[in-house]
Parts: structure tokens; sequence; C-alpha cells
């Protein structure tokens, strides 16, 4: 089914991080690889891709890359080989603005995501839907000053004051639009905006300085590729900081296991999806136990109205590592067998 149109009677469901450490399909393709080859060799990004399209039978695929690329297309040499991505320096202050530098043409530096689209549409089954994804101007913002987006990001916050943040933007953005469209001419039926230090944000500020960047580019990507559907995703984020998002630039609201769906439904206009949102964890729990909470939460939500045509099931985050590969394939059929 297109999770988007034409959809069947019954839910459609993807996960974040559906193809990762967890799935042994991963793990032996990694065998003979490393992660960023994985990712920048369009053959290898297919073929680890479709492992949980062909193993658990989600309704739609998403590419397997990394939201940080543009950060090494601006020059700040980003690494995989300790195992989380590191950076050769950070955006500590505004002289070091100065220091991004492009390495190419994004077209030709993000090729190899729009290749790897492209070989996957072709082996894609056409009821699969396929998606792409990028970072968000915030949570690359984080990475670039804070190297993560954990912890109390205080540098980062006071660099939405000291002009580091707007100065970042002003390089970044343009290179986010293209990575986009790249993904999208590749066959990508969407792409996905992945904002996972948004939460961390009061909502006030979230409101005055990261949406507008969000609505700089949404305006921008929905003028070049009109066809395509975006599917924005924030973490820790609530009704304040939804409330303030242009849904007239958004097809389908990503939320984390910390919002209530029915609650955040209502304040979506009826053209937009919601997708979401069982704790990752859930899957690390006895199979019986994992089932068990599953249905009873959807039918809290059937109980309670939640409109199933407008719901794309999922996880309030990605699959979590070690987590049995027997728990995700039961919840995906547990899902899929709720009608709409």
């Amino acid at each position: 089914m297109n999770i988007f149109e034409n959809r069947g009677p019954t839910l459609p469901v993807w996960f974040m991080r559906q193809a990762g450490r967890y799935h042994s399909h991963y793990q032996n393709i990694k065998k003979g690889s490393d992660f960023m080859t994985m990712c920048k060799n369009p053959q290898l990004a297919m073929e680890v891709t479709l492992g949980p399209i062909q193993d658990f039978g989600f309704n739609a695929a998403i590419l397997f890359s990394d939201l940080l690329f543009p950060l090494e297309q601006l020059g700040m040499g980003l690494s995989y080989l300790s195992g989380p991505p590191t950076l050769e320096w950070h955006l500590e202050s505004t002289a070091d603005l100065k220091k991004l530098e492009l390495k190419a043409p994004g077209e030709e530096f993000y090729k190899f995501q729009g290749d790897a689209c492209t070989l996957l549409r072709e082996k894609l089954p056409k009821d699969v839907t396929l998606l792409g994804f990028v970072g968000a101007p915030f949570t690359l913002y984080t990475y670039a000053v804070e190297g993560s987006h954990a912890g109390n990001l205080v540098s980062a916050k006071q660099g939405m004051y000291d002009g580091r943040f707007e100065g970042f933007c002003e390089i970044l953005l343009p290179e986010v639009l293209k990575e986009m469209i790249v993904q999208a001419k590749g066959g990508a039926d969407a792409v996905c905006l992945f904002d996972t230090a948004a939460g961390e944000l009061s909502p006030g500020d979230y409101q005055e300085l990261v949406v507008p960047k969000i609505t700089s580019l949404l305006k921008k990507f929905k003028a070049a590729c009109p066809d395509k559907k975006v599917i924005y995703y924030s973490k820790h984020t609530q009704a304040a900081h939804i409330k303030s998002l242009d849904f007239s630039l958004i097809d389908v609201l990503g939320v984390d296991w910390r919002c209530d769906l029915v609650e955040i439904q209502k304040l979506l206009p009826p053209h937009v999806f919601i997708q979401g949102n069982l704790d990752p964890a859930w899957l690390h729990l006895p199979g019986e136990l994992m089932e068990k909470k599953a249905a009873n939460y959807y039918r809290d939500l059937k109980d309670r109205g939640l409109d199933f045509k407008r719901w794309i099931a999922g996880l309030g985050h990605g699959v979590l590592i070690q987590t049995p590969e027997a728990n995700v394939r039961n919840l995906v059929k547990l899902i899929q067998s709720q009608k709409c």
C-alpha cells in the first residue's frame, strides 16, 4: 500500500532505523564494510535498505544514510571510525563560521543518496513507499556546536543569540535543500526532516528562532518538488511546539512516545497524517507482554477516536540496538492487522 494514498483497510507501518544494527542482515553486510562506505556506496545502501522490507514486510523503506553528511560537506571533517560520529572541529564562536567551506557542489556531493534512491525505486515493490531523510536545521546546528544533541546544549543555545545559529543556517539551509531535492529526484516519494534536538528548546525559542528556518526550507522544497511529501519528526516536543508549525508545508507529523496521539491529532489540519509512537524500549520486553501492551494501546486509541485513516503507525524514535528481531517481526504483523 502507499502509506499516503490508496491505502488498504489496515494500518501501514515503518520504523525509524528499521535498517540498522539490531538486524542480522545489516550486520552481515557490515562484516565486509564500514558505516561510511555502506552509506556512500549506492549498491550497499540499497541492500541495507531492502533488508527489513524483505524480512519484516514494512510498508515503507527509508534510505539507509545519515543526517550529518551536510556537516562533512561544510568541511567539518565527519568521521565514524570511533563508533559514534565525530567532527574535526566545532562551531565555538562566530569566527568559526569563516572556516565553513563547501567541498563540492551539492548536487555532486549528495549524488550517492540520489543514486541509492534510484536503485531502490527499481527494486522495491510498487506498493512500498520510498522515504528519503535529512537533518533539520536546529538539530544539525547542535551537532556542529556540541558534537551531539545530548546534554544541556548550553553553547548551542547561547549561539542562538550570538550570531552562530543565524550565520550557520545561511550556509547550511541551501545544502539541506539540495540534499532533499537530490533524494526526491532520485525517486523518494517523501523526504523526512528529522529534528531530534528540537524539544530541548523552550516553545518560545522554538517558535521564534527555529520554525522560520523550517518554514523557509520547506517552502523552497515544495516549490521545487510539489508532488513530494514532507514528514517532519521532532523529539521531546509537545503541543506548544507543534502549534507553531506551518502545516501547509507538512504532510505527516511524527511524534515520540511522550505525546498523546489523540490529542496531537486534534491540532492537525485534515490533510496532515500523524506518525508514531510506541516506546522503542517496548520491543525489548518479552514477546507476549510486548504484543499485549501494543494491542491494548491500539485499542485505547480507537476507543478515544484517533482517526486511523490519518495514522501511519510506528515507533516514537528508532529501533534500538539489540532489539530482538522476532519482536520486530511480530509487532509489524500485529500493527498491520489493525483495521482502519
